[in-house]
């Protein structure tokens, strides 16, 4: 049994040549333990584009129906010389029908599931089954699509709290679909958190969910509003998906002038432990750190997978009902706009969802 279709690959040539397009497919019947689903609905997060474009330039390519071919800056090229001349799949997550099983996933056969594919951009995609959750007709796909790199994400920054000795967060670009799922996770789970956001209509929306502490970091007092937030709330871990420029040092500092407030003086700073992970890059420029907060602080990077790994089965199997008992409610996703395989690769897609936007994710429908 074969089924035929479209897939989406991404190729990076040694040259520079960065091509993005569609083509033919045949998906033969899946192997033991895997199932194939029919991908209704697949979502573009960060994650993707970090593989689908990376810091190629979109604005000046060249757009012909189902490809897109774009120059990658020389120093990138050079740094992902490992996939260069692979015509590789994209596409982290998805959710649709499952239409063959592979011995052991028999039980899956005819079921919309959830599922993490890694090549969600085409008209059917292998998955593994154990990594399949199930839902029920009530659910939709669309509703189902985002249940993994976001609700698990939002989830895993609680978990690596905890985990770490913490109490509250600090969170940046906060208005995002995780932004918002992560405000309703502390609202639940009575986990003090600062949302930090870019613009006063970012600030409502959070308002409007029961945030208590937003900052637009765009107004002119925003350093000063931030320390406050950070001594009252006790926040001394943050996640910064911006990466770029000069936020995730001004966390820092923000922990430090909390930490310090009614201390002695000592050049070495506050003894409290401060932390800061990057999880993403929607500023693709150097991190500038300004130390002005001590020495007791750590920046690092924080990525899903790993995380997932060190927290072990328990947190993650406990992370994973918890999604699925609420993904309509809790980790509901919000999109700007829905398109098809083709439609994905238009010059007026690519340049609103590339900008990475907050608040204007995209939804793939490839059989729609």
């Amino acid at each position: 049994m074969t089924f035929t279709g479209k897939q989406l690959t991404t190729q990076l040539d040694a040259d520079g040549t960065l091509t993005v397009q569609l083509g033919d497919k045949t998906w033969d019947a899946p192997k033991p333990g895997q199932v194939l689903i029919k991908v209704e609905a697949t979502p573009i997060n960060p994650s993707d584009l970090g593989l689908l474009f990376a810091s190629a330039d979109t604005e000046n390519a060249t757009y012909s129906p189902g490809k897109v071919v774009a120059r990658m800056p020389e120093n990138a090229t050079r740094a992902m010389k490992a996939r260069h001349g692979m015509a590789m799949p994209a596409g982290n997550e998805a959710a649709g029908t499952v239409v063959a099983a592979g011995e052991g996933a028999e039980a899956l056969m005819g079921k919309r599931v959830a599922c993490v594919p890694g090549t969600a951009y085409g008209t059917f995609a292998y998955a593994d089954a154990a990594m399949c959750m199930p839902v029920g007709d009530e659910v939709s796909a669309e509703q189902a699509a985002s249940s993994f790199v976001n609700p698990m994400t939002a989830l895993g920054f609680v978990e690596t709290m905890r985990l770490e000795g913490f109490t509250g967060i600090v969170h940046a670009a906060a208005a995002s679909n995780l932004g918002q799922m992560l405000v309703k996770i502390c609202q639940a789970d009575k986990v003090p958190l600062v949302n930090i956001v870019r613009s006063p209509e970012q600030v409502k929306i959070l308002k409007d969910l029961g945030a208590t502490h937003v900052l637009d970091m765009t107004e002119p007092d925003f350093m000063p509003k931030l320390i406050d937030a950070i001594a009252e709330t006790k926040a001394m871990i943050g996640f910064d998906p911006i990466g770029g420029g000069t936020l995730a040092g001004q966390i820092l500092t923000a922990m430090e002038a909390a930490a310090s407030r009614g201390a002695a003086f000592s050049r070495y700073g506050s003894s409290e432990a401060k932390k800061v992970y990057i999880y993403g890059a929607l500023d693709l420029g150097p991190t500038i750190l300004n130390r002005a907060f001590g020495l007791t602080w750590d920046l690092g990077g924080w990525l899903l997978t790993p995380f997932m790994a060190k927290a072990g089965m328990e947190i993650v199997g406990r992370m994973r009902a918890r999604v699925a008992s609420e993904l309509t409610t809790t980790f509901a996703s919000h999109y700007k706009a829905r398109v098809s395989l083709e439609d994905m690769l238009s010059k007026e897609a690519v340049g609103a969802y590339n900008a990475r936007r907050t608040g204007e994710k995209y939804l793939v429908l490839p059989n729609g």
